[in-house]
């Protein structure tokens, strides 16, 4: 997990979770830099996550503390190329 970016990425995950699992590979195959706070078997943490964030399923994703979203959305950005703009 290395990246010249300054920027703070940190994914929520739990297990299973293939949707987690994707977000993390392609952060990786990215080679941004990322936090994984890992919320199996926690449930009143991801509750409260949830609460925090106003997001309801698993990856919860945010980029300077700002939540973009779940996989679908990170993927999005990357695909409109404003992945780059945010980590820049």
């Amino acid at each position: 997990m290395t990246s010249s970016s300054a920027q703070k990425v940190k994914i929520y995950t739990k297990d299973p979770c293939p949707y987690c699992v994707r977000a993390i590979q392609l952060l990786e195959n990215l080679e941004i830099a990322y936090e994984e706070i890992d919320l199996t078997d926690k449930e009143e943490e991801i509750d409260r996550i949830k609460r925090e964030t106003g997001w309801r399923t698993v990856p919860i994703i945010l980029i300077n503390d700002k939540v973009i979203g779940g996989y679908t959305d990170l993927k999005a950005l990357q695909d409109s190329g404003e992945l780059a703009k945010l980590l820049s």
